[in-house]
């Protein structure tokens, strides 16, 4: 059978994509090398629980708000979310200060010029810029200005006070916050809709895979699991079929790639298209840092349920926290996440702690597979805890002796689950000084073969299905963008 579409890689860009073509009737295949679909989005179990590897909160679902059209279309919008808290959806601890930054773009301002009055104006020049980059195409030229305009720059000329800067940008570890580099435009998206609002999932981040893998099949697509692919063959210049390590050969029209550019361009063994500049081009993209995580059990009825995040950084600068790193390893800052309950008790029973890690901390083992690793390698993730641990209980008065388990992962574990360079957390490292090197479009060199995911405009549940959008309007035209409230 020949496939109007092949996808690679079932990640929330696949699984977006194989959403809506398979409903507009499309012959879908989605291949998926994992024996689960889902990606970064997908669940594991212990303890009797699912763990969530990559999802803990979503911005903007209310109606009418930024997300809410395109969670509908995708049928999202019938799981049980729960908006967290209005006065202080994340709360920003730096060297044992704590400010609440609360929901609604004036809310906002006015609990936070409660603390830093003569900032008001700076405040309010702040959301105004949030706000309208919310509104912006991906592909308008006001979105070109911002993405080529730095983050860091843009905040430290409109802010007087340092510590406002920090916190502002300290609930930011959904994004590598990289001073010398992060687009302005990068940096107001993933902050402005959790303004708006901001939900988490009373339940795992398996709904959401099994919500849009169901529509998919439901509409007529095909899924295949374990099905790992080796090789894109071309033929006069156009990509007419994917092989597989197990040996299947899948012929298709178009085929999107929702896997690392880098991994899916070596997929394509001879080219009369793609020259050795494009390849050394995309082969020297660098990336994001990674995450080391944290999940912890926690005892029945110990820890009062937190309807917040709690972000809390030991290091004044949260843009450099993770670069600051002592030789004895340090941990600057840490995400702290809570599970709603979902027996409706008052107290949590999973917490996660997340905090950046770049390549070189895990680099002494990159030759190691999953689950064959040595001694030393889990004596450091066991050190590594113990330090994210130490950090959550000043906020958390407690915390480790309500632990009733842990399981860490580190850019390692990533790396080999998802074929992603260095085990990044959000894909290719956005440059406002050079976006024409590193923002990267859905089309490539070979007219049928797309990209999808984090690795091209943006990241993050709400930038990947963006992005995926912007990837099927290349195969259905821009009215896709058009009922989902893009432009």
């Amino acid at each position: 059978m020949r496939y109007d579409v092949i996808i690679i890689g079932s990640g929330l860009g696949g699984l977006v994509c194989g959403h809506i073509l398979s409903k507009q009737g499309k012959r879908v295949l989605l291949l998926e090398r994992q024996a689960q679909t889902g990606g970064c989005l997908q669940s594991y179990r212990r303890d009797g629980l699912a763990f969530d590897t990559g999802l803990h909160y979503v911005g903007g679902l209310a109606e009418g708000q930024s997300m809410y059209r395109i969670f509908n279309l995708l049928g999202l919008m019938r799981l049980p979310w729960q908006r967290l808290d209005p006065k202080g959806f994340d709360l920003v601890t730096i060297e044992g200060d704590t400010f609440a930054l609360a929901e609604g773009y004036d809310a906002f301002v006015d609990t936070l010029a409660a603390s830093f009055p003569k900032e008001r104006e700076a405040l309010r020049r702040y959301t105004d810029m949030l706000r309208k980059t919310q509104a912006l195409d991906l592909g308008s030229a006001d979105a070109g200005t911002l993405q080529a305009a730095g983050a860091y720059e843009w905040l430290t000329n409109n802010f007087s006070d340092p510590l406002l800067v920090n916190i502002v940008s300290g609930n930011a570890l959904k994004m590598e916050l990289r001073q010398e580099s992060l687009p302005l435009f990068t940096f107001a998206h993933g902050q402005s809709s959790y303004i708006q609002s901001s939900w988490r999932l009373k339940g795992d981040g398996n709904m959401i895979v099994r919500s849009l893998t169901d529509d998919i099949t439901h509409h007529g697509g095909t899924i295949l699991c374990r099905a790992e692919v080796e090789e894109l063959i071309e033929h006069d210049g156009h990509i007419v079929a994917a092989r597989c390590r197990n040996g299947e050969t899948y012929e298709g029209d178009v085929f999107i790639s929702d896997v690392h550019p880098s991994q899916t361009f070596s997929w394509v063994k001879q080219s009369q298209v793609l020259k050795n500049l494009f390849r050394r081009r995309i082969n020297s993209l660098e990336n994001t840092f990674g995450m080391f995580t944290a999940s912890l059990t926690i005892k029945k009825g110990t820890l009062p349920y937190f309807n917040h995040n709690k972000f809390v950084y030991s290091h004044p600068n949260v843009w450099t926290f993770y670069e600051d790193r002592s030789q004895d390893g340090d941990i600057g800052g840490v995400m702290i996440s809570c599970r709603v309950p979902e027996d409706d008790s008052p107290y949590t029973r999973q917490i996660d702690l997340m905090t950046p890690m770049p390549w070189d901390q895990c680099q002494q083992w990159e030759d190691t597979l999953l689950y064959h690793r040595n001694t030393a390698y889990n004596m450091w993730k066991e050190q590594t805890y113990a330090r994210c641990l130490a950090l959550a209980e000043t906020v958390i008065p407690g915390l480790s002796a309500a632990v009733e388990h842990h399981y860490t992962s580190t850019p390692l574990t990533y790396r080999d689950y998802t074929l992603t360079p260095f085990g990044s957390a959000y894909g290719v490292r956005k440059d406002y000084r050079n976006l024409m090197m590193t923002m990267l479009s859905p089309r490539t060199p070979l007219p049928n073969l797309l990209l999808t995911g984090q690795n091209l405009i943006l990241h993050g549940l709400e930038g990947v299905a963006m992005t995926s959008l912007h990837t099927c309007s290349a195969i259905l035209g821009k009215e896709v963008l058009e009922v989902s409230g893009e432009r």
